[in-house]
């Protein structure tokens, strides 16, 4: 690999770089979470249908995932990388003036076109290192990433409640002009080996579905970012409106999710090698379901408190922190030779199944109901989780006794 000089585009892209462009991807889903019943309010909406602004971007994310990593692959990183910016850019800077709430969501799906941040920087990283330093280099990006869920609702949340929430909207498009400033002066195209046919990735799926153990990783990741995704749609609603809280208040509460997030992967980190990836998986899952355990006994006993709600998202954090880098690892190694099918099909199943528990969660969920709806759906997909662990064990318990039988 070529020396890294900053600014310089014809050596490799800057960590820097790639920190900025796949945490822009993250900042813009967690910066307006405090802000969603100020919109609902503005547009005199319903906050279900105010909430699609997450559960329906998540959507068209998942969708974009399948997408991205083959166009990339046919045309190169850059031009997909700028063509994505652009469009976040323009729909960025419209969405503040949106006249209607239907037309506020239209461009709010417009923005998805960032998630090429994150995808592509993984790809960017495994095209100038070998495979040994893609691990290292794309822990710093994962890192990088996580900062945006600790400041962005919280820094929202402020400028929510001192400007209104079309000012989250000019914050963001000013992060996206430094984003695209660096894509355009760091970053120059690193794919070498372009594919000649967007439909080779795609002909892989078929093999990937028939896989048992790529269902049961995926399923693991699906239903133990679930909760995670199911709190986003629902929790600021269960915070403004049954709390009483804050958007400021909102903002600095979501820490408690952020920083277990962090704990979780550093343990992953320390010990996943040692104890292997299932196991982690079923401790990960095991911890966040006692988490919304603890929060659900929390409430049923008369504590209602923010505490009572988001002290237990730490757990949640964690096990999530500790599940999801296992799950992920587990997707990938089922079939070798088609990592990258495996990693944009997975990501995809995670992402949409969370979009729809999103969706639920701000449906469901009324002044009237409480927060038990939240809780219950955040709970039963923990549980799931832990069940799509064991299903795994399961099968591969059985693929290690018939290649048992097969040796005897």
């Amino acid at each position: 690999m070529n020396k890294t000089v900053f600014l310089n585009r014809t050596t490799p892209p800057h960590i820097a770089t790639l920190v900025v462009i796949a945490g822009l991807s993250a900042l813009n889903m967690n910066l307006i979470l405090p802000s969603l019943p100020g919109i609902a309010t503005y547009y005199q909406a319903d906050y279900a249908l105010v909430q699609l602004a997450v559960s329906g971007y998540l959507a068209v994310t998942a969708l974009l995932q399948l997408i991205i990593g083959p166009l990339s692959d046919r045309y190169g990183r850059r031009p997909v990388m700028v063509a994505s910016l652009a469009v976040f850019l323009i729909a960025t800077a419209l969405t503040p003036f949106a006249p209607n709430i239907e037309v506020f969501l239209a461009i709010r799906m417009l923005q998805a076109a960032v998630v090429s941040g994150m995808v592509l920087s993984r790809a960017i990283v495994r095209d100038i290192v070998g495979p040994d330093q893609a691990a290292s280099m794309i822990g710093y990006v994962t890192m990088g990433m996580t900062l945006a869920p600790m400041i962005g609702p919280a820094l929202g949340g402020i400028m929510e409640e001192l400007f209104g929430w079309q000012s989250v909207f000019a914050l963001l498009f000013l992060f996206g002009l430094v984003a695209f400033f660096l894509l355009l002066t760091d970053l120059g195209e690193t794919n070498r080996n372009r594919s000649p046919s967007m439909l080779k990735q795609f002909g892989a799926y078929p093999e990937l579905i028939r896989s048992r153990r790529f269902w049961g990783y995926s399923l693991t990741a699906t239903f133990a970012s679930g909760s995670f995704f199911s709190f986003l749609g629902g929790g600021p609603f269960v915070a403004t409106r049954i709390l009483g809280m804050e958007p400021s208040e909102l903002g600095l509460y979501f820490v408690f999710l952020a920083l277990g997030y962090m704990a979780g992967n550093f343990l992953s980190g320390r010990f996943a090698s040692r104890l292997g990836i299932n196991r982690m998986m079923v401790t990960g899952c095991i911890i966040a379901t006692l988490g919304m355990a603890l929060s659900l006994a929390l409430f049923l006993v008369g504590l209602w408190h923010p505490l009572s709600f988001f002290a237990p998202m730490l757990l949640v954090g964690l096990g999530n922190g500790i599940t999801l880098p296992s799950a992920n690892a587990g997707i990938v190694s089922v079939r070798p030779h088609l990592a990258g099918s495996a990693s944009g099909l997975g990501g995809a199943m995670m992402i949409g199944g969370g979009a729809g528990l999103s969706a639920l969660s701000g449906a469901i969920l009324s002044a009237e109901t409480g927060p038990y709806p939240l809780i219950i759906v955040m709970l039963i997909s923990s549980i799931f989780s832990v069940f799509a662990t064991l299903y795994v064990i399961r099968v591969e318990a059985g693929l290690a006794d018939d290649a048992r039988i097969e040796g005897a």
